[in-house]
């Protein structure tokens, strides 16, 4: 057993021949009696009290510190008690995240997580405090499958570098009794070549190239947006993606592409053909912006796409007065309403215009590495799950190559070509 008990009601005085006897003290019979102490690695006294009667859990409270320090799964008391939303909070300031996502975080963190857990300390997670967790967050109309498990992930994730900086003993989210969140599947249904023709029309002249690029070359919204004149390599036939442009806390940045998967993506002649045009007619506008974080170095680029005042392309502007008048007016979603604003369309974003791109690859009988590589997808297995179902179906193909093996060969006609 590791340190020692004080007894604190009772103290050691030397009697009148010399001997020690016990004497009550003034905090006999109030207060808690015992008080465990012992040195903790850090060097520093630790201590718990205990009530009368129950010495020998405070002996046993002190043997159990002492085999967790020989097992290297000491946890030291009071550092334990810091709450979540204290350790996490600490934790955002030197997660190494880009600016962006660290925005994205600390917002599902702030609106959901510490509301729900924020103010329990660290020492007093179990098991079934993540099962009510996830509970809460499937019960909220509020919120998504899919953002629900986003905000399960990053509660996670904390609670694990608490375990890392030796505060918590085990993740509470590895019990086998613990779930995510679940999350809706919802399958992909690209848009037909004539609404993606349709939705070009409605857009004005000088953003239409845009769906051409995403339909075309599969890019994403902020990558075309970010699409500068040294990404076009018009002799190879290839997009060179290095670059997007983010929003940070309302403030625009240059950054690299999603997981900073830069890639060259194969640029068809129709699409070179509509840039070629659209650069004529709107000549490339160098802008500045800070490399990503709003604090960054500055750097250029002379992008393709800029607004009528030749400024950059501010997505919340162009989403709601330039892309959902042109989804409305082909059709995919209904007119504004007398307020002038469109319903929502979170299906129908620039984001479809990917869809579309993956879709055709796949249906030309492309492979999913490929396509994989040409969305800037992190690792082909995620590319499979969103578009499996629009690979073309194997069933015709496996009766035809079982066939031509199992069934015996047609014979071949008697005649002089054959005769012996």
């Amino acid at each position: 057993m590791a340190g020692h008990i004080q007894d604190r009601w009772y103290k050691a005085e030397t009697g009148p021949d010399g001997k020690p006897v016990r004497v009550k003290t003034d905090r006999y019979g109030t207060g808690m009696r015992y008080r465990a102490r012992y040195i903790g690695p850090d060097g520093t006294e630790k201590s718990k009290s205990f009530p009368d009667r129950q010495k020998r859990l405070a002996e046993q409270w002190l043997t159990d510190i002492a085999s967790d320090m020989s097992r290297g799964r000491y946890i030291d008391p009071r550092a334990a008690r810091v709450t979540f939303k204290s350790y996490a909070e600490k934790w955002l300031k030197t997660h190494g995240i880009d600016p962006a996502s660290h925005v994205v975080v600390e917002q599902r963190l702030r609106l959901h997580a510490f509301r729900l857990i924020g103010s329990r300390p660290l020492d007093s997670f179990r098991p079934e405090h993540i099962r009510d967790l996830v509970s809460a967050l499937e019960n909220n109309p509020a919120v998504s499958g899919g953002y629900a498990r986003n905000i399960y992930g990053d509660v996670r994730a904390v609670l694990s570098a608490a375990v890392d900086d030796g505060l918590l003993p085990r993740n509470p989210c590895s019990a086998k009794s613990v779930r995510p969140p679940a999350a809706e599947q919802r399958r992909v249904v690209p848009w037909l070549p004539a609404q993606v023709r349709a939705v070009r029309a409605g857009l004005p002249q000088r953003y239409r190239p845009m769906v051409d690029v995403g339909a075309g070359c599969g890019l994403r919204q902020g990558e075309i947006v970010g699409l500068a004149e040294d990404a076009l390599d018009f002799d190879s036939g290839i997009i060179r993606v290095v670059r997007q442009v983010k929003l940070i806390r309302g403030k625009a940045v240059f950054a690299p592409p999603k997981c900073n998967k830069e890639r060259d993506v194969p640029l068809p002649p129709s699409v070179a053909e509509s840039l070629r045009a659209h650069m004529d007619a709107f000549k490339p506008v160098e802008i500045t912006l800070p490399w990503r974080k709003p604090d960054g170095p500055k750097v250029s680029a002379r992008l393709l796409f800029t607004n009528t005042a030749s400024g950059l392309v501010w997505r919340s502007n162009f989403n709601v007065q330039e892309w959902k008048p042109a989804l409305a007016s082909a059709g995919l979603i209904a007119e504004a309403g007398e307020d002038g604003k469109h319903q929502s369309a979170r299906e129908h974003g620039m984001h479809a215009l990917r869809h579309f791109y993956a879709s055709v690859l796949l249906d030309a009988g492309e492979s999913i590495k490929a396509v994989s590589e040409y969305l800037g997808h992190s690792d082909p297995g995620l590319t499979l799950r969103v578009y499996a179902h629009l690979m073309p179906s194997s069933q015709e193909r496996t009766r035809k190559a079982v066939d031509r093996v199992l069934l015996p060969a047609p014979r071949e006609p008697d005649g002089p070509e054959t005769a012996q």
